[in-house]
């Protein structure tokens, strides 16, 4: 078994910002920034040493791993033996002999071990679209298998290693999903250009193509039965980057024709909002069909962000019916899973703010515990968080990092694995020593992660930086600093950090997930505020010099949280929420949030406004840096520009900076390093050392 899932009037108010202010856009005169900073520049120069692996397939005897990773040339796909792995022995595999401009990644491997599927710019085109190839372990040599435009994502044999099956989005002009900057606007809204992701499937044997399910669905994930004649898949209608919050789960049987003629019509066997009971109204992922193809399971939950999946696990018979809690009252949340025969699951999940992976007996309800083990890490063999890879024999393939280690690929025993790859043993952290926190409030257990100052000294006083994660529904987990930077780098600038999974958060059950449902921004900061109480006691913080920051839900938390509390003395909000009733109507995501409120905006704005920043406004005295991008679909500009016109009307200092061509998750290098130059410098000007 291979388990391997990889890579995921408000215009007229940001028209207004861009044409009006024009200050406002990144500014021109870098000198408003700390480019000077040494400490930054060599900070930057550490991390943009790091190699980073994005997908660890091992295969289906254990014996080899196929992993990516980016080097000077691109990326490039390795083959390593588990049994004695040795990186001066690797292989590495490429369509073509010249790699300086195209790159391979994605590797799934046959059912039989014998080939290897893989997507690859190295084109005779060269014009950057990936293409899937398979490798021959017999012959060594790679053949182009597709020759398609679009974007091809989730690559997936099917088992009886005929067919290769993948999320397609034909002529694709952006990513799908929402953390990809949104197209201008333009033309009918929701109607033109909209981009349908299905599932197209090729013929190993001669190429053919076609694309199996509608065109009116628009498919976030799916499975193949076992006897390769049916698709299990998780899709909604179109647009997709609104609609994965009231996905439905299908059934579809394949053609046997070549042409797809005689292709069944999709069968939904689950829709979460026509069913009473604990999965009523939320969110279902990963679809996975059992080995006797009797039933599929999967992972349903309250789900804040596609991608970050977790829950409690779900069967139900394939043929549709009652679904079934196989996890009901676990204390950690499950985000990947397969079946390991009919009767066990291997999970990997969050638990607390670590990761564990487990095999799971499904009639008895309980852990394995001599093939159960828990990582003060991040883990996962792609960039699905938590993903991970399994042969038939149950040895893994995993990416493993922390603030200690950065990232690199392990295989092996569960409880024995062996280190891969060695990209990165010459990097060492320029921050602090971790800690996990662990602390009580209201009832409820919270963790917590703390990084101590670099060079730090007991005797000495030192400023705080809290920062709230993104979601709600997500987890802090040991993570060496990215491309997003993150809070990390500012333990090795001197600060103390501190990351809290309040309630909300992944890895204490479904239950906590869903504790601040209809109370945002109240149960959760009293989490967090009761955790800086718990370090305060303890450690040398000097809490006049204590600042918030956070992204996404992160940066609501940071918006609403200095309405609430005039304990933070600086603030960067990043791309945050400041009114939720305004937002309602100009994000691309409104379908989650009913989960969370328990209703639309329109039956009932006043949960809408009880957490509303700028219902509050005229409580905040905390000097606010805010940054968003120009063309986020999932917290608007326009969220940020109406916090930031609220702050200076009523006399509290604040800037806004909004970085241009930028969605929820920023890509330019520039970009990124400017906004943690500038928020460097904010905590430094708004809380200086005395």
């Amino acid at each position: 078994m291979v388990l391997v899932r990889l890579r995921s009037t408000a215009i007229l108010l940001l028209a207004s910002l861009v044409v009006c202010c024009p200050s406002l856009l990144v500014a021109q005169d870098k000198s408003s920034a700390r480019r000077d900073d040494p400490r930054i520049g060599a900070l930057l120069e550490t991390l943009g040493m790091t190699h980073t692996p994005m997908e660890a397939a091992i295969s289906p005897d254990g014996k080899t791993v196929a992993w990516s990773a980016r080097s000077a040339k691109g990326y490039e796909l390795h083959l390593s033996t588990t049994a004695n792995p040795d990186p001066t022995k690797d292989r590495t595999i490429s369509p073509a002999t010249d790699t300086s401009s195209c790159g391979s990644d994605a590797p799934a491997w046959a059912p039989n071990g014998e080939s290897l599927a893989y997507a690859s710019t190295c084109t005779p085109e060269h014009n950057g679209q990936a293409q899937i190839f398979l490798w021959s372990k017999e012959t060594g040599q790679s053949r182009q298998l597709t020759h398609l435009t679009g974007e091809i994502d989730d690559i997936a044999w099917s088992p009886d290693g005929k067919t290769i099956a993948f999320l397609f989005v034909e002529n694709a002009t952006r990513s799908a999903g929402a953390l990809a900057a949104m197209k201008p606007w333009a033309g009918v809204i929701g109607e033109d250009g909209v981009e349908v992701q299905r599932v197209g499937i090729v013929d190993v044997a001669n190429g053919a193509f076609s694309q199996v399910t509608p065109t009116n669905l628009h498919v976030y994930e799916f499975g193949w039965s076992p006897d390769s004649k049916q698709l299990a898949y998780v899709a909604a209608n179109p647009p997709g980057e609104n609609n994965w919050w009231v996905a439905q789960l299908y059934t579809q049987a394949l053609c046997a024709a070549p042409d797809c003629t005689d292709r069944a019509l999709p069968k939904s066997i689950l829709n979460t909002k026509a069913i009473s009971g604990p999965l009523h109204g939320l969110q279902i992922a990963l679809p996975r069909w059992s080995d006797d193809g009797k039933q599929i399971a999967f992972i349903g939950g309250l789900m804040s962000d596609q991608g970050s999946t977790g829950g409690d696990i779900w069967v139900i018979p394939s043929t549709g019916g009652e679904p079934k809690n196989l996890t009901p009252n676990r204390t950690s949340t499950p985000a990947f899973f397969g079946w390991i025969d009919d009767k066990t699951l291997e999970i990997s999940e969050h638990v607390g703010g670590s990761s564990r992976i487990v095999a799971h007996h499904i009639d008895a309800g309980e852990d394995d515990p001599k093939q159960t083990v828990t990582l003060p890490e991040t883990v996962g063999s792609g960039t699905s968080v938590m993903s991970v890879s399994v042969a038939h024999n149950g040895d893994i393939g995993i990416i493993r990092n922390s603030f200690e280690h950065a990232p690199e690929v392990w295989a092996g025993p569960m409880t024995h694995l062996k280190q891969i790859s060695h990209l990165n043993d010459s990097l060492k952290p320029l921050w602090g020593k971790t800690e996990n926190v662990e602390w009580t409030n209201e009832g409820f257990h919270v963790q917590g992660w703390l990084l101590y100052p670099s060079n730090y000294d007991p005797a000495k006083k030192y400023p705080l930086i809290v920062d709230v994660h993104g979601g709600p529904s997500s987890a802090v987990t040991p993570r060496w600093p990215g491309v997003g930077y993150g809070a990390v780098p500012f333990s090795a600038l001197g600060y103390f950090v501190f990351m809290p999974n309040p309630r909300g958060s992944y890895g204490q059950g479904e239950k906590f997930t869903q504790a601040n449902v209809k109370d945002f921004g109240y149960g959760d900061l009293r989490d967090i505020l009761t955790g800086m109480d718990t370090l305060e006691a303890r450690l040398p913080i000097d809490k006049d010099r204590v600042g918030l920051t956070g992204w996404s839900y992160g940066g609501f938390m940071t918006m609403f949280a200095i309405t609430q509390t005039t304990r933070f003395h600086a603030a960067v909000a990043g791309a945050g929420i400041s009114n939720w009733k305004s937002y309602y109507g100009e994000n691309s995501i409104d379908q989650w949030m009913v989960p969370f409120f328990g209703a639309t905006v329109y039956d009932d704005p006043a949960v809408y406004a009880k957490s509303s920043a700028i219902e509050f406004i005229k409580n905040v005295k905390t000097p606010t840096l805010v940054v968003v991008g120009d063309r986020d679909g999932e917290c608007p500009a326009p969220q940020s520009f109406e916090f930031w016109h609220a702050l200076r009307a009523e006399g509290v200092k604040t800037q806004l900076v909004v970085y241009p061509n930028e969605g929820h998750a920023f890509h330019d290098p520039g970009h990124r390093r400017d906004v943690l130059e500038r928020a460097l410098k904010w905590f430094e000007t708004e809380m200086p050392a005395k």
